[in-house]
């Protein structure tokens, strides 16, 4: 689904998204956007930040809080260049951000990218009180069922796979996104952090290693 109100944009993704094998829908403002995306349930979202009637930013926190919708990849797509504004719209969730103008065929990537990361999980893994079910996408914390963002899913995932080795922030960026990238990593550790908060008291399980990144303690 491309939410996006500038036409010739729509126009130029959804014939280069087609043409790579993909089903196309589009929505040309923030609201019409999240309804159809909460009926449709897409497989993938383009979203625009300044939209008419609700913003990119706003459609985004909705659909990343919401248990229904919260697991459909988001890619930000904006004119807003502006590190601060990057860093923003991943930490409301969105899984990659790009901004304009931009490669067709760059977004075909990053897409396939995204994609795929959903499609190479592990079957399940333990650490202490804290499961993961990745065929249902579940987070449970002493059998109790803990509601992630997409990021924060990847992020506790890729923790618990390298379970008691450190991994440097500039690595988990890249295992959690996909692709080398050049967000600043602070945004690492407000991911982190919010992971935390979530699962309680078995988040004391995230350790810092002060300048170099984190792990998942090994008791």
């Amino acid at each position: 689904m491309i939410i996006e109100d500038e036409t010739d944009v729509a126009d130029l993704l959804t014939l280069n998204l087609r043409k790579a094998g993909f089903r196309v829908s589009t929505a040309t403002d923030g609201a019409s956007g999240l309804q159809n995306a909460r009926d449709g349930r897409p497989d993938f979202i383009i979203l625009d930040l300044m939209l008419p009637k609700m913003s990119g930013l706003e459609v985004c926190r909705i659909l990343k809080s919401d248990t229904a919708t919260s697991q459909i990849p988001i890619l930000m797509l904006t004119a807003k260049a502006e590190e601060v504004d990057r860093i923003v719209g991943l930490e409301f969730g969105a899984d990659d951000y790009v901004t304009k103008p931009f490669s067709p065929r760059e977004i075909v990537l990053r897409i396939r990218a995204i994609l795929r990361r959903g499609e190479t999980a592990d079957e399940g893994l333990k650490a202490g009180p804290i499961s993961i079910d990745a065929a249902r996408h579940e987070v449970r914390v002493n059998g109790k069922p803990v509601h992630l963002t997409s990021l924060e899913f990847k992020l506790l995932r890729t923790l618990m796979q390298r379970h008691g080795r450190v991994q440097d922030r500039d690595r988990l960026l890249n295992e959690v996104w996909g692709y080398e990238s050049v967000i600043d990593t602070r945004t690492v550790d407000t991911h982190v952090r919010r992971l935390r908060e979530k699962l309680g008291k078995a988040g004391d399980a995230i350790e810092t290693v002060r300048g170099f990144g984190y792990r998942l303690r090994e008791n």
